[in-house]
């Protein structure tokens, strides 16, 4: 039998910003990662959901787990620039909602 796994992950510059994803897809292993070990979904509940083979949602897992410092280094920047940012520009909707309430 040929193990052919490896073609489930890919990395393509201008696709996600160049983090691996499952192939032919956008959804990145860190999301992947994120649904099933932040959010609790389950990797059938992944695959069903997005439509993705089933082992193309274990093998974004396993690729997650042999590369999980440097994913997680690069998700814990976007989400602290994404922070930063939100800090230097509050939702207008926010601000609205602050207003309305008095907390102005």
């Amino acid at each position: 039998m040929k193990n052919d796994l490896h073609h489930y992950i890919e990395i393509v510059d201008g696709v996600r910003s160049g983090k691996p994803c499952i192939a032919g897809t956008r959804i990145s292993v860190a999301d992947v990662a994120m649904m099933y070990l932040r959010m609790g979904q389950s990797l059938e509940e992944i695959a069903g959901k997005y439509e993705l083979p089933l082992a193309a949602v274990y093998m974004a897992m396993a690729f997650y787990f042999e590369h999980r410092q440097e994913i997680d280094k690069r998700t814990a920047e976007a989400e602290a620039f994404a922070e930063a940012e939100r800090i230097k520009q509050p939702s207008l909707l926010q601000e609205k909602l602050s207003a309305a309430r008095g907390y102005a």
